[in-house]
C-alpha cells in the first residue's frame, strides 16, 4: 500500500494548485489523511504514531539554526522602514545615472538585498514598486522594462546570501535526510554565489543592451541634476548610504563564509547593525521600530507556519511508505540526474504560480 504515499502527495499537489494556503494544506490534509489511514489501514500507520507530530513540532521550534530568520527578515524590514534602502537606491542612480539604464541597475540590486534579507518576494515587488516605479516612469523608463525589473529583483533575491530560502532549505534537506550527511547554511550561501552572480551579471547585460537599443526606454538623468546631487554633500551620501550598509552586509556574509561565526550568529550582528545604523542616521523613531517589529512577527509566523506544515507531511509521507515508493519510482524511471532536476524544477514552478502563503 505504499501507493498511499503518492495519493496523499496527488491531494495536496492538487489542492495547492487551486490556491489553497500551502501551511494549511501540508498539515491539515496530512492529519486528516493518517487519520483516515490509521482507521482503515491501521498497519501502515498507527494511532501512536501521531504522538510524533509534537516531537517533531518542538525539534523546529527549538532548532538553533531557524533563529535566522526572523533576524535576517528584521535586519531587511528596518533597511525598508527606515528609508535606509530608498536612500541607497537614489544614491546608486545618481552615481549610475550616466549610464544608460543605470537606474534600472540601481533598482535591480537595492530589490535584491531586500527580498533576500526579507525572504518575501511579493512584499519585496510590493515595496519596491512604491520606491522606485514612480521614479522611474518620472525620468521616462518605459512601464515594460520597470515593472519587469521590479518584478524580477524579488524573485532573484530567492537565491543570494543571506536568504531566508536558503535557510529554510538546509533545515528541510536536514530534517528529511536519512543519511549521516548534512547541508549547513554557511555551505549553500556559498554554493549560490557564482550562480547568483551569474544571473545578477545577465540581468545588467540585458538593461544596458535594452537601454543602447532603445534609449527611449531609459533615458539618462539629466546633468543638472547630478552636478546637484554631487554639490550637496556628495562623499557624506556615499559614506552613510553606501559605504557602512556594505560594510555591514560584507561583516555579515563574511563572517558566515569564513566560519567566524554561525549564521544565527551573523543574523543578530546584521539586525543590530541595521538598527544602529538607522539610529545613528536619524532615520529611526519608535514608530517604525515598532512596524519593524510587527512586520518581522508576522512575516516569521508565515514561514513557521509553512515549515510546521512541511514537518508534518514529511512525517506522515515517510510513515506511510511514500518516501521508499517515491525512490524507486524514480530509480526504476532511469531519468538522468539533468532530466530529473528539469523535472523538479518544471513542477516547482508550476506550484509556485499557484501558490497563496498568507
Amino acid at each position: 500500500m505504499e501507493v498511499l504515499g503518492i495519493v496523499l502527495f496527488a491531494i495536496i499537489f492538487f489542492l495547492i494548485l487551486k490556491g489553497y494556503p500551502v501551511a494549511f494544506t501540508l498539515s491539515g490534509v496530512s492529519i486528516l489523511f493518517a487519520l483516515f489511514i490509521s482507521v482503515f489501514y491501521p498497519e501502515h500507520f498507527s494511532m501512536s504514531s501521531f504522538n510524533l507530530i509534537p516531537y517533531r513540532i518542538m525539534g523546529v521550534i527549538n532548532n538553533y539554526v531557524l533563529m535566522a530568520i526572523p533576524l535576517f527578515i528584521f535586519m531587511g524590514v528596518i533597511l525598508e522602514k527606515s528609508g535606509l534602502a530608498k536612500s541607497l537606491l537614489e544614491t546608486m542612480a545618481m552615481l549610475l545615472g550616466r549610464i544608460r539604464g543605470g537606474l534600472a541597475i540601481s533598482v535591480l540590486l537595492v530589490g535584491v538585498l531586500l527580498a533576500a534579507s526579507t525572504g518575501i518576494v511579493g512584499a519585496t515587488v510590493v515595496t519596491m514598486g512604491l520606491i522606485s516605479l514612480p521614479t522611474m516612469l518620472k525620468r521616462g523608463y518605459n512601464a515594460e522594462l520597470a515593472t519587469g525589473i521590479i518584478s524580477s529583483s524579488g524573485t532573484l533575491g530567492q537565491i543570494v546570501p543571506p536568504s531566508i530560502v536558503l535557510v529554510l532549505l538546509a533545515d528541510t534537506v536536514n530534517s528529511s535526510s536519512r543519511s549521516s550527511q548534512s547541508v549547513d547554511v554557511g555551505s549553500l550561501f556559498s554554493a549560490v554565489i557564482i550562480p547568483s552572480l551569474i544571473l545578477i551579471l545577465m540581468y545588467f547585460l540585458y538593461i544596458i543592451f535594452r537601454a543602447v537599443l532603445d534609449k527611449d526606454s531609459a533615458p539618462l538623468i539629466s546633468k543638472e541634476e547630478l552636478l546637484e546631487f554631487r554639490q550637496n554633500d556628495f562623499w557624506k551620501n556615499i559614506f552613510n548610504v553606501i559605504f557602512l550598509p556594505g560594510v555591514l552586509i560584507f561583516v555579515v556574509l563574511g563572517s558566515i563564509f569564513t566560519g567566524v561565526a554561525s549564521p544565527t550568529e551573523a543574523s543578530a550582528i546584521g539586525a543590530c547593525g541595521a538598527t544602529l545604523l538607522s539610529f545613528f542616521q536619524k532615520k529611526l523613531n519608535l514608530k517604525i521600530l515598532k512596524q519593524a517589529a510587527t512586520d518581522t512577527t508576522k512575516v516569521t509566523v508565515m514561514v513557521f507556519f509553512v515549515l510546521l506544515g512541511a514537518t508534518t507531511f514529511t512525517l506522515v509521507f515517510r510513515e506511510i511508505g511514500g518516501d521508499d515508493y517515491l525512490r524507486d519510482i524514480i530509480i526504476s524511471s532511469n531519468l538522468s540526474p539533468i532530466m530529473f532536476l528539469i523535472l523538479v524544477m518544471g513542477l516547482t514552478r508550476i506550484i509556485h504560480s499557484h501558490t497563496k502563503i498568507d
